[in-house]
């Protein structure tokens, strides 16, 4: 916690090495204006040690949220970290939510983030098959859903209670929410060998998936921690390489197919990792453009930052009444308007795009001297003939292909390959799901989300009978037979 000489709050900041986290406040000249300002305004700097880091998260957020320091920006909307629960109901249902404990039964976290979040999420799922649907969507249930066809849910809604043993599952989904990971494992471990020993050995086979998915949950939350210190390390030689301090980069990748579905992707990192707060998806808005990487290229670029031309306007309205207000820093008077511009400026240090000299000239075209922009190319051979295009506009093919600059940029390339190649999928998906029920007459955009979500597939509409179809909300005896008529000609 940093205080200025009256006492007042100014920043409460975590870190699992306190000594490493300030060490990056000494030296003033290489931090951003406004940490330069909060810098010179810090007069005591008080610490308090928590047991784990879910502590922590929770004594940082009731710090930010009732002291309220001027120079913490993350919760002070009213979000709080998200949080997972398990309802009150016969058959709890795990939920994720930010707000008030006393409004669940039995609460786990809070999550660093939303993807830690996500991944319990899915180990649940995996090993205890504990249900995620509302209780809307469990009552009107007549068969089970997708998620019981690929293991991830039990099916209450639809199955026997006591076959599927649903209280031990959440007994189970509790001590693994809880952290005791180890033991539950080794209960586990005793079942298989029970199962195996009585030569029930689909049994065995179901505890052996359960068993894997809990150690490779266990894993990941070791190496975690690893990747953090990896990927700042990386970062620090990245900065070395290029010469310049780097605040936050972003990465920008096209995809389409032959031209159709044409969509782009954008990612963020800085030196704690990916901010995938900041990811974007792009879908092309001239169509002329499709299938043009550079034209495509272009648009997303200029969508990118006209966004955040708006934001700097809507600030600069906010903040024009104090534009002729100064501060002083090491003894000089300088402007909030100054200070602002400055803090703008270095919100993008760092814009990779994936592609060669084309790709290159047409950022630089784009956004100027905005940011320092650096091409990845593919080269010959995809992985390993990689070579780039620095800032000034020179090729660089000298870069080691086991140097930590170079997988660092391949990692960071290939995480805004893999974000823009995703939504592409999906685009196609939808627009082949779309195109299937769009033949049918009588179905608009209400029924045919009513029926994907009672069905969860195309593949299931088409597989059920007109009996089937009817039961879904809003579907009429005749419509249900039209649909049947039209997959069964």
């Amino acid at each position: 916690m940093m205080y200025d000489a009256t006492g007042v709050l100014l920043y409460v900041g975590k870190a699992k090495n306190l000594n490493a986290r300030l060490r990056q406040y000494l030296d003033i000249s290489q931090l951003e204006w406004h940490k330069r300002v909060m810098r010179s305004l810090v007069a005591r700097v008080e610490w308090q040690r928590c047991a784990t880091e879910s502590e922590a998260l929770v004594l940082e957020q009731e710090l930010i949220k009732t002291q309220k320091p001027k120079y913490n920006i993350m919760l002070t909307d009213g979000k709080m970290y998200p949080m997972l629960a398990l309802t009150k109901h016969q058959f709890p249902r795990l939920v994720k939510f930010r707000g008030k404990i006393s409004q669940k039964k039995d609460v786990f976290g809070p999550y660093p983030s939303a993807g830690a979040l996500n991944d319990a999420i899915k180990t649940i799922q995996k090993v205890c098959q504990v249900r995620t649907c509302t209780d809307g969507f469990m009552r009107n249930r007549a068969r089970p859903c997708l998620l019981h066809q690929i293991g991830r849910c039990s099916a209450p809604c639809a199955l026997c209670a006591q076959s599927i043993d649903y209280d031990n599952n959440v007994k189970l989904a509790r001590r693994i929410l809880s952290g005791d990971i180890q033991s539950a494992t080794k209960e586990l471990s005793k079942e298989m060998q029970a199962a195996s020993d009585r030569m029930d050995f689909e049994k065995a086979a179901e505890l052996r998936d359960k068993i894997s998915a809990l150690s490779a949950t266990a894993t990941r939350g070791r190496m975690r921690a690893q990747k953090a210190d990896d990927f700042s390390e990386s970062f620090a030689a990245l900065e070395k390489w290029l010469r310049m301090k780097i605040e936050k980069a972003f990465v920008f990748d096209n995809s389409h197919l032959f031209g159709k579905s044409p969509v782009g992707a954008m990612i963020a990192f800085d030196r704690a990792g990916f901010v995938k707060s900041e990811y974007r998806h792009f879908k092309l808005k001239d169509n002329a453009r499709a299938g043009n990487d550079i034209a495509m290229m272009e648009e997303f670029l200029l969508r990118f930052a006209q966004k955040d031309e708006t934001r700097n306007a809507k600030r600069e309205t906010r903040d024009s009444e104090n534009m002729n207000n100064t501060v002083h820093y090491n003894g000089q008077c300088t402007s909030l308007y100054d200070l602002r511009v400055s803090r703008l400026a270095s919100r993008v240090s760092l814009i990779i795009v994936d592609g060669g000299k084309a790709q290159w000239n047409i950022a630089k075209k784009t956004l100027g001297d905005a940011a320092a922009i650096l091409g990845v190319t593919k080269g010959i051979v995809r992985d390993g003939d990689e070579h780039f295009i620095m800032p000034d506009g020179d090729e660089d093919r000298g870069l080691a292909k086991n140097s930590p600059v170079f997988l660092f940029l391949r990692r960071v390339r290939d995480e805004a390959h893999r974000f823009a190649i995703s939504f592409h999928r999906r685009s196609r998906g939808k627009s082949a799901i779309t195109s299937a029920l769009d033949e049918i007459e009588g179905i608009g955009a209400a029924r045919k989300k009513a029926l994907l979500h009672h069905f969860g597939s195309v593949r299931q509409i088409a597989d059920s009978t007109a009996a089937d179809i009817a039961r879904a909300p809003g579907i009429s005896k005749t419509i249900a037979e039209k649909i049947y008529l039209h997959f069964h000609p």
